[in-house]
């Protein structure tokens, strides 16, 4: 049974304080949506210092005071009225709006649903003046240079709102959490939270490194990398989280353009992607990056929370801060350990921060190729007096003796000939080799990861440095070697194999994934796909990557069109050709149980010292782990 129809009703003109409960639903969510807008307010009038006041996580009362410029008498009544603000005055002014607020809303729609007043003096002023916003009333008060804002029982006049609101302390973590946004953009500013009678939070001004270390804690100041690239217009500043300090939930991301604390799924897809072979699993990055850019390049009038931005040229922003991000991620832990820490104590090293001076390591290119080998194929780690700086000198020379079993190649690089099975030192009679080897092992290990020492379970490389004990995944850790060089092969122009089909295979398309076959061929090529049209729902494909023999080729095709025609050719080669070569690295990393002798396992060592992101495999996995001689003592209660 269908229900009666409403009855028609005129069209008329909603009354202005329901047009400003409207428009406050979308400016006024929670009471943190309160005091990020009054903050905003009182950094755009140049405070130094901003102090907050909750009562019940802010339901009950929220009062923001600071000392800036205030707002004259003149002008206090017109700070309350929808659409009136000082911030811009033309359409010129919004497309290049440098100013935290601009939009004229936030007051009334704030005073819309509580009871608000207003005390302000400016630095001309004879006395503060007091606005109460329901009544009207405009009196004379006591008050310094600067502006209060005091708002109290939020959502009274809409009391179905302030049924959706969650518990005190749900409502007063958000509210902290949107201080703490303000605080990290701006530390030469100092603030102050107390929440119901009490300092809940307080962070003075400061240079921006300690008001990051202050405001996020030390730990994230430990394990991140800092970030610092100037892209034409784009600057970039911040800090990247390392890999093995991920996340399982994405509550530790910070963004901010120009100031502004925004949520921007192109730039986070940016930031996540330049962890794509990194990060194990579904973990979360953690990072605080800062971009400034011309204002006239950004929009930021999309929402009326000012939480969403628009860029010009989103597709040159991505891949900026992509390479940023990529850059600062790229060195690895191991080359940031200092060899001077031995004057220090053996009981007092540990692992040094990621950031430093790094000592030299000499040249070593890595010569391995495309194609599959049951060994490391690592170069040999043999240096000349000319070529060692002083602390590699004092280790001497490591030499594969003949007959070692030990480094065969791909093509190019010298190998020894093959000895027996899974053959050392013991079954070559190097003896004289093997005894210069035993007395420069005696000399504190110069390398950042030390001195191979023997291998565990066939999977593990154990090795002596400054710090203490280096535990080493050799299959990950050769995995993340090969793929890095498999990958500078490419960008120098080294194309995929293709391996042509005896039958080529067709399958049916869409409308879309042929006219994406037609416009993208060129990149399909690259990919080793060969992929042609022979109907106007009908493809066929005639190869494959040589790499890939056992994939699905419909879904391959079909998934490779579709992420073509979502980001484009250049981004989706790049990604497919790093999926394709991680795999190839997989496959011909060394595997478990491979048997090394001290040579090959110190010419890992060394590869890894040099090899970007050789912290983590290619599926994010970490490649070594450090026990400090600390950890050791505190396992056999040394010095207790």
């Amino acid at each position: 049974m269908n229900p009666a129809p409403a009855p028609r009703r005129r069209i008329l003109d909603l009354p202005d304080e329901l047009v400003s409960q409207i428009a406050a639903g979308e400016v006024v969510e929670r009471p943190a949506s309160v005091v990020r807008e009054l903050v905003d307010n009182a950094l755009d009038a140049g405070a130094t210092q901003v102090t907050v006041r909750l009562l019940a996580g802010g339901v009950r009362s929220i009062v923001v005071e600071d000392d800036g410029a205030g707002i004259t008498r003149a002008d206090l009544p017109l700070a309350l009225k929808r659409h009136a603000t000082s911030k811009i005055a033309s359409l010129a002014e919004l497309e290049s709006v440098a100013t935290m607020g601009f939009r004229g809303e936030a007051l009334a729609a704030i005073a819309s649903v509580s009871e608000m007043a207003v005390t302000t003096r400016t630095v001309e002023g004879e006395h503060a003046w007091r606005l109460h916003a329901r009544s009207g009333e405009l009196a004379p008060a006591a008050r310094g240079t600067g502006t209060t804002v005091e708002v109290q029982e939020l959502f009274f006049s809409t009391p179905a709102r302030r049924k959706f609101l969650k518990t005190d302390a749900t409502e007063f973590a958000h509210a902290l959490e949107a201080v703490r946004r303000h605080a990290l953009a701006r530390p030469d500013v100092g603030f102050a939270v107390w929440h119901e009678g009490r300092l809940a939070a307080q962070w003075r001004a400061a240079a921006p490194a300690q008001r990051w270390a202050d405001v996020l804690g030390a730990d994230f100041e430990a394990a991140s990398r800092p970030v610092l690239a100037q892209r034409g217009p784009l600057q970039l500043l911040g800090r990247a989280g390392q890999p093995e300090a991920a996340r399982a939930r994405a509550d530790l991301q910070y963004l901010f353009v120009n100031g502004r604390h925004v949520r921007d799924r192109l730039i986070a897809h940016a930031v996540r992607s330049a962890y794509e072979d990194q990060l194990h699993g579904s973990r979360q990055p953690a990072y605080l990056l800062f971009i400034s850019i011309a204002p006239e390049l950004v929009d930021v009038n999309v929402h009326p929370t000012k939480v969403e931005v628009r860029f010009r040229d989103g597709r040159a922003l991505h891949s900026a801060v992509r390479g940023a991000v990529e850059d600062a991620l790229a060195p690895t832990r191991a080359g940031s350990v200092v060899t001077g820490a031995a004057g220090s104590g053996a009981n007092d090293a540990a692992v040094l921060p990621d950031s430093g001076p790094t000592p030299p390591t000499p040249p070593m290119p890595l010569a391995v190729s495309a194609g599959w080998q049951p060994s490391l194929a690592l170069a040999d780690p043999a240096l000349t007096a000319q070529e060692a700086p002083p602390a590699w000198r004092e280790v001497g020379p490591w030499r594969t003796p003949q007959g070692s079993g030990g480094l065969s190649t791909w093509a190019g690089l010298r190998a020894p000939q093959a000895g027996p099975a899974g053959g050392g030192e013991a079954a070559t009679g190097a003896a004289p080799h093997t005894a210069s080897v035993a007395v420069a092992q005696r000399d504190a290990p110069a390398w950042p990861l030390g001195r191979a020492l023997a291998q565990v379970a066939g999977a593990y490389v154990l090795a002596e440095n400054l710090q203490g004990l280096v535990v080493v995944d050799m299959h990950a850790a050769h995995e993340r070697i090969v793929y890095e060089r498999l990958k500078r092969d490419a960008q120098a122009g080294a194309a995929l194999p293709a391996q042509p089909l005896l039958i080529p295979q067709t399958l049916s398309a869409t409308a879309a994934e042929v006219a994406t076959a037609e416009a993208e061929s060129d990149a399909l090529q690259a990919l080793g796909l060969d992929v042609g049209v022979l109907s106007a729902t009908t493809l066929v494909v005639r190869s494959r990557p040589a790499a890939l023999p056992d994939a699905d080729l419909a879904e391959l095709t079909r998934s490779v069109l579709a992420e073509l025609q979502e980001a484009g050719a250049s981004r989706v080669v790049q990604r497919a050709r790093d999926d394709i070569l991680a795999t190839m690295a997989c496959h011909g990393a060394v595997r478990a149980n491979r048997r090394l002798t001290l040579e090959e396992m110190n010419a890992l060592l060394r590869e890894m010292e040099a090899t970007e992101r050789a912290d983590t495999c290619n599926h994010g996995r970490p490649t070594w782990r450090q026990v400090t001689l600390k950890e050791l003592d505190a396992l056999f209660l040394r010095g207790r």
